[in-house]
């Protein structure tokens, strides 16, 4: 039987980290920022950790 192939655009959006947690970008920065604020906006700027009822989806996409 041949290998899984990993979901391409799920390589791209998530990377797992050393503690097996994986990582996303925020949603909600890529236009109309004019009327965010910048609290807002410097809080969407970090990475945020992929939530414990999606890590099995995301987990079986990447093969990991």
């Amino acid at each position: 039987m041949p290998k899984m192939k990993s979901v391409s655009s799920a390589l791209k959006r998530f990377k797992v980290k050393k503690n097996g947690s994986i990582k996303r970008g925020s949603a909600f920065r890529s236009h109309i920022l004019t009327k965010k604020s910048q609290k807002r906006k410097r809080n969407l700027r970090n990475p945020q950790v992929i939530a414990s009822s999606d890590l099995s989806r995301v987990k079986a996409m990447l093969n990991a």
